[in-house]
């Protein structure tokens, strides 16, 4: 997936004006500790730890869902992606609804 793709489906932005150089600037948190880069790394990575990642299971818990990957023929990629935007999906919503019919007959 190109980066321009990425880039559309980031939920977030960062703050305006230039970057702060942490080494050279002194910056503090709410509660008067140094912001250091180590600091800053450790918070994203805390953040991270508690919203997760990816969608949520389809097993209905906690536990990761099982995943099947797969190639496709470049004609085959285009026609699938075309069909998940139209009905406003993602690729692999249209895939397994594709293979649970196929099970299903």
């Amino acid at each position: 997936m190109g980066s321009k793709k990425k880039a559309e489906r980031t939920k977030y932005e960062l703050a305006p004006g230039p970057d702060v150089d942490l080494r050279r600037k002194v910056v503090r948190d709410k509660r008067g500790r140094r912001i250091t880069q180590d600091y800053a790394d450790r918070a994203v990575a805390d953040v991270r730890a508690k919203i997760g990642r990816g969608r949520p299971s389809l097993t209905g818990q906690a536990a990761r869902s099982p995943q099947v990957t797969f190639r496709l023929p470049p004609d085959l990629r285009a026609k699938v992606e075309a069909r998940a935007k139209r009905e406003g999906k993602r690729v692999s919503d249209v895939a397994r609804e594709a293979l649970e019919q196929y099970l299903a007959s």
